[in-house]
C-alpha cells in the first residue's frame, strides 16, 4: 500500500502542505471543517464537515487506507485535535501535528496573557474603551455581554446576527501588513486588542502595530498541544512524512 496523508487543515500552513505533499506525487486529502463559507482550497482532493467523533475518523482512515494525518488545524481547534488522537490509537496510523510557535513578546510589549475568551473580555474592559477583536466570530458572545465599551469585531466572514449596538464588524482576511494594522487601528481610535496567540506571520502585523502605537494587547494562550510528535514548519512535515511513511513519488 503506498502512501496518502490526510491533512486536518483550515490554515495557511495545511494548504501548503499539501501543495507541497501534490507537487511530490503524494495522494493527499485535505479535511476543512466547513466553518469558513469560501476557504481557500489546497491542491489534492478536498472533503468538508465532520467525521463523527474518533469512531467516525477512524473507520475513515481505514477505509480510505489513510497511512498518515497531519494535524495542520488552528492551534484553537481542540476538540478535532483529540478526536486525531483517538483515532488514529485506534486505527494505528501514524499521526504527527503541524502547529505555529506562539507569539513571544517583546521588552516594549504591554500584553496581558489569559487563558479563555470570557477572561479576554474582562480585562479588555479594565483596559480599555474601544476594542479592536480578532478572535474570529465565534467567541463574540463573550464580548457582547460587556456593554459599556465598543468593540471593532474582524472576522473572515459575517458573524450571524444579531449584533448588538456597541460591536461593528468587519470582514477581511489575512495577511495583514503592519502599515494596514497601524491605520486601522488609528482610523478606529482602538485603545486595546484582543487576539488568540495563534502564531504566524500572516497577522502578526497587528502586534507590531500596537507596540508601535503603545496599545495593551489581551492574547488568550493556545491550549496544550495533541500527545502526538510536533513539528512547527511544513519543511519539518515533510521531513517527518519522508522519514515514517511510504517515501514519495517523484515521478
Amino acid at each position: 500500500m503506498g502512501t496518502r496523508v490526510l491533512v486536518l487543515g483550515g490554515t495557511a500552513q495545511a494548504r501548503l502542505l499539501a501543495n507541497q505533499l501534490s507537487e511530490l506525487g503524494v495522494p493527499v486529502v485535505s479535511s476543512l471543517a466547513g466553518r469558513v463559507r469560501e476557504p481557500k482550497l489546497p491542491a489534492g482532493e478536498v472533503r468538508t464537515g465532520g467525521f463523527g467523533g474518533p469512531a467516525g475518523m477512524a473507520e475513515y482512515l481505514r477505509g480510505e487506507r489513510i497511512t498518515a494525518v497531519v494535524d495542520a488545524t488552528h492551534p484553537f481547534a481542540a476538540r478535532i485535535s483529540e478526536n486525531a488522537v483517538a483515532a488514529t490509537t485506534d486505527s494505528g496510523v501514524k499521526m504527527l501535528v503541524l502547529r505555529r510557535t506562539p507569539w513571544s513578546p517583546g521588552p516594549d510589549d504591554d500584553w496581558h496573557r489569559v487563558g479563555s475568551l470570557p477572561e479576554a473580555a474582562e480585562t479588555a474592559r479594565r483596559l480599555g474603551t474601544r476594542v479592536l477583536l480578532t478572535t474570529g466570530r465565534r467567541g463574540l458572545h463573550h464580548f457582547t455581554r460587556v456593554r459599556d465599551r465598543w468593540f471593532l469585531a474582524r472576522t473572515v466572514d459575517d458573524p450571524d446576527p444579531p449584533i448588538p449596538s456597541n460591536m461593528t464588524t468587519i470582514s477581511a482576511r489575512g495577511p495583514f501588513t503592519t502599515e494596514a494594522e497601524r491605520e486601522l487601528l488609528l482610523e478606529q481610535r482602538i485603545d486595546v486588542l484582543v487576539s488568540k496567540n495563534s502564531g504566524g506571520p500572516m497577522t502578526e502585523g497587528k502586534l507590531a502595530a500596537a507596540r508601535e502605537l503603545r496599545i495593551p494587547v489581551v492574547l488568550v494562550e493556545q491550549p496544550p498541544p495533541p500527545h502526538a510528535p510536533t513539528v512547527d514548519s511544513v519543511a519539518a512535515a515533510v521531513a517527518w512524512l519522508r522519514e515514517r511513511v511510504d517515501r514519495p513519488h517523484t515521478g
